[in-house]
């Protein structure tokens, strides 16, 4: 840690170390089990049991008239608990492996499940203990993807907007973002979007074409005076030999450039020019009254609920400053202006942390709203070409030891299996960014129209899974912002001063620039990241803030 700036992150670990499964065993039969005898679980085996696993479940005995019959089996993600008391087998693992995952789901995905090709889809981007491989990637989210499996349809979207297993076309990520979001292709929203990017993409293929147009007026000019130097040696006869070759050499540069101009003038024919203006989107209706949920006029934004993480006091790593301050005042905050329900956990070890987050999924209904929020150190892992990021709990051991450390891929997993429709996570910690790998990409909205009352219509009822890290994959600061963070001020700002319904996107936007301006007082880089989390079953939804004044 560096003192001077505190730097809210535990010393940076690289190592290439993978660790594989362990065993390919049915639940089922393992008598001397913790998960089913009435032995007590040490803390390991609770957390083993809290992990998230590929189960295959049992076929079922079903009877049809007189004939007896034994269903296929099922694969499903939950924990390994679960998978136990069902009777499933699965792999007991720290890091999984991609061969043994596959054998869980690619039977299923192979019969048509558009579910268990996703799954496939997602065990190839990530490469599960070996290198991702994008195009098996792409072609299992394209079988998922026409059977109409919006986070097939999305991650599809960001291999194109990346170009990880396909040429990249942002065009094509935008109208695949909006099949996931299920929005027809002549809504206002969408064909904003699309104007858009076409204006952003005719920008660029224009710069394109006007430096393709000076290289080769450039290059002809050189090919001319070395032509016209090659026909004065031939008149002299002196050794045209150097001369020669470099008119050939000039000439395939010529014709190389007058290829790569053609092929830009051809993506540029492509892009329509409209005469019709922006249609402009008019602001939200007057709220109207609410009980238990909160409700905005005729929109039902469900229950709030909020975990908030905040760690300072550290058992073997070095103390942070601000981390308690900044958890109380936002759970303070979502609880007195915005109605969450707010389980704050303070100086939390690995095992309550895990615990936490698996009870959500008993707790939270199908169109709640969850915001995990977390301050303290974090870190970092290189595995092979990919960079894992973790929390650190109090009692986590100093890098490279992550045995008591909570990984970020433990957390995504939970966020795909708990019901929750919409779910934010914001991460102030080193490396926070690496909850996913998923760009900062074409999200429908990230301008005004985000808090328009259309916006949020066609939003709503798409499930989301966001996150807002404080500094991306990079290292932030733990002070600079009168006793917070300089990330948690500007938040705290943003959330105290709103009087609106505020979307993910327009809180990022309102909050990126200041705290990029704090850490530059601090001298140092750091700014926020906004994206959505796959894996964990986004489908191109948002995340809303409502304050109470609103509802009645």
């Amino acid at each position: 840690m560096n003192k001077d700036i505190g730097l809210n992150c535990a010393v940076l670990s690289k190592v290439g170390a993978i660790i594989g499964f362990v065993m390919l065993a049915s639940c089922a039969n393992t008598s001397d089990s913790k998960f089913n005898s009435g032995a007590p679980a040490s803390s390991e085996e609770l957390i083993a049991g809290l992990q998230i696993v590929d189960c295959l479940l049992p076929g079922q005995l079903r009877k049809l008239g007189n004939m007896s019959y034994l269903s296929p089996r099922r694969p499903i993600k939950t924990t390994a608990a679960d998978c136990n008391l069902r009777g499933g087998e699965y792999v007991a693992y720290d890091r999984a492996d991609y061969k043994t995952a596959l054998k869980i789901w690619l039977p299923t995905a192979e019969q048509g499940d558009a579910e268990a090709q996703l799954a496939v889809g997602e065990i190839f981007e990530k490469g599960l203990g070996t290198e991702p491989n994008y195009e098996a990637a792409v072609l299992w989210y394209q079988k998922a993807a026409i059977q109409g499996n919006k986070s097939a349809q999305f991650n599809l979207g960001t291999m194109y907007e990346q170009g990880l297993g396909v040429a990249q076309d942002k065009m094509q990520a935008l109208n695949l973002y909006r099949e996931a979001w299920g929005m027809p292709a002549d809504s206002v929203i969408f064909q904003e979007a699309a104007r858009s990017e076409q204006q952003a993409l005719r920008i660029e293929l224009e710069t394109q074409l006007a430096a393709k147009n000076d290289q080769l007026a450039l290059i002809q000019r050189q090919l001319a005076a070395q032509k016209k130097l090659l026909a004065k040696q031939a008149k002299t006869g002196a050794n045209a030999g150097g001369s020669a070759a470099e008119v050939a050499t000039l000439t395939q540069v010529v014709q190389a450039l007058q290829t790569d101009r053609a092929n830009v003038e051809v993506q540029l024919s492509t892009i329509p020019r409209l005469r019709t203006p922006a249609a402009s989107l008019k602001s939200s209706p007057a709220p109207a009254t609410t009980a238990t949920e909160i409700k905005v006029a005729d929109m039902d934004f469900g229950r709030y609920y909020a975990l908030i993480i905040g760690n300072r006091n550290y058992a073997q790593l070095e103390q942070l400053e601000t981390p308690l301050n900044d958890a109380r005042e936002v759970g303070e905050i979502l609880e007195k202006q915005y109605g969450f329900q707010v389980q704050l956990l303070l100086d939390t070890d690995r095992l309550t942390v895990m615990k936490a987050i698996n009870e959500l999924h008993s707790v939270l209904g199908e169109n709640d709203n969850l915001l995990i929020y977390y301050a303290g150190h974090g870190s970092m892992i290189n595995v092979g070409e990919r960079d894992t990021g973790y929390w650190l709990p109090i009692n986590a051991d100093p890098p490279p030891n992550d045995a008591s450390w909570v990984s970020n891929e433990f957390v995504s997993n939970h966020l795909g299996r708990i019901q929750a429709k919409r779910v934010l996570v914001i991460a102030d910690s080193c490396y926070g960014g690496l909850l996913s790998s998923a760009p900062g990409h074409l999200f429908f909205g990230q301008t005004s129209a985000a808090g328009s009352a259309d916006y949020i219509k066609y939003k709503l009822p798409r499930r989301s899974r966001l996150l807002l890290s404080s500094g991306g994959d990079k290292p932030v600061i733990d002070e600079g912002g009168q006793g917070h963070s300089v990330f948690a001020q500007e938040l705290i700002d943003a959330l105290r001063s709103n009087v609106k319904v505020l979307s993910a996107p327009d809180l990022y936007a309102s909050i990126r620039g200041p705290v990029k301006a704090r850490a530059a007082v601090n001298q140092f880089i750091q700014e926020p990241v906004y994206k959505s989390i796959k894996g964990a079953g986004h489908e191109v939804g948002d995340f809303f803030f409502v304050p109470t004044s609103l509802s009645q």
